[in-house]
């Protein structure tokens, strides 16, 4: 009798297992709610205004036609979305992650608080590729050039020392001889804006160059209220003045240097957002699709050319790629970095 109720039981589980793989994905999608978490606070600058773009027009390219909602998750720069992505939100497809690019360092560098690995996640996609820049409020500082920043204190400001506001101060003070003091603590990036027109800080370093001239600080380098004085990538932004210089060109040895491209790697990722690791791959599949065509859409450019946003999509695969590579650098490099970042 037992061996025939266990069989019963594996039975019914697989009639169940069955229909739920035998459930399409137009079917899933069907009247559901797909949530677009940010993962950083209201004031996100050019992170939160791709997601709300997207959020207008994919539905009509994903089967089913789900609403999407955009709800913002800020914590730790990004870590708190990311834990909550892999850790606790359901594997359905159903939440969708958008944080700034910085947080995929974090396990690599053992921040205690990652709980999370960016190798595991399924990537969508980025809107944008973008280089970060490090930049001076003119009215608080007269500090004009790395140059002069090696010279003179620079009050940055920062969400977290795990994150790229954090990461990048610490690896210039480190490499090459900047003496930026971080503050960090700042909700989020636009908190870190709103510190530097209230005097309370004279910069920050770590964000995009896309971000900088998009949403409330669209003017700000035009007017000159901000003075751009470092590039922080793998190599020079074709749309940022070529006497900003590139820091890894400040590199003192080869060694430092593959720290430094370690740290920069993931800007090479743009706004790039995943889901969990447990999500079906037709569902991903769906909207890594749904994504690509919204990526075409004349609306949703039409939407990013007036909100002066950076439009130059990388694919899923792409990212995928690129973050399967950071994970992949020798053990040496990746060691000193720990040794030189301070854990948060």
């Amino acid at each position: 009798m037992k061996k025939l109720v266990l069989s019963a039981a594996a039975i019914a589980a697989a009639v169940v297992s069955a229909s739920a793989s035998a459930q399409s994905v137009e079917e899933f999608y069907k009247g559901k709610v797909i949530n677009m978490y940010i993962g950083t606070g209201e004031s996100a600058g050019a992170v939160g205004a791709y997601p709300r773009n997207i959020s207008q027009v994919i539905s009509k390219y994903i089967p089913g036609n789900p609403t999407l909602v955009v709800r913002n998750m800020p914590g730790a720069g990004g870590i708190v979305l990311a834990n909550y992505i892999e850790q606790i939100g359901a594997q359905d497809g159903l939440n969708w992650a958008f944080i700034t690019r910085g947080f995929m360092l974090a396990p690599l560098l053992n921040r205690p608080q990652a709980k999370f690995q960016p190798t595991k996640f399924q990537w969508i996609g980025s809107p944008a590729r973008t280089v970060s820049v490090g930049s001076v409020w003119t009215a608080n500082t007269d500090v004009r050039t790395l140059e002069d920043a090696m010279k003179k204190e620079v009050v940055i400001g920062a969400t977290t020392l795990a994150q790229d506001t954090g990461v990048f101060p610490t690896i210039l003070n480190q490499f090459v001889g900047t003496k930026f003091k971080i503050v960090s603590g700042y909700k989020s990036v636009g908190d870190v804006d709103l510190a530097m027109e209230r005097g309370e800080v004279q910069g920050k370093v770590g964000t995009t160059w896309g971000s900088l001239n998009a949403g409330r600080s669209v003017d700000w380098v035009s007017s000159g209220k901000v003075k751009v004085i470092v590039q922080l990538g793998l190599r020079k932004a074709h749309d940022i003045p070529a006497d900003v210089p590139l820091a890894l060109d400040y590199a003192k040895n080869q060694e430092d240097r593959q720290v430094m491209e370690l740290i920069s790697a993931p800007s090479e990722t743009g706004y790039p957002s995943f889901m969990g690791p447990g999500v079906p791959a037709d569902r991903v599949a769906a909207i890594r699709a749904a994504y690509a065509k919204t990526m075409q859409d004349p609306e949703f450019q039409a939407a990013l050319k007036k909100q002066s946003l950076e439009f130059d999509p990388i694919s899923g695969e792409e990212i995928q790629k690129i973050v399967q590579d950071l994970y992949s650098l020798p053990e040496p490099v990746k060691a000193k970095a720990r040794t030189l970042l301070p854990n948060e």
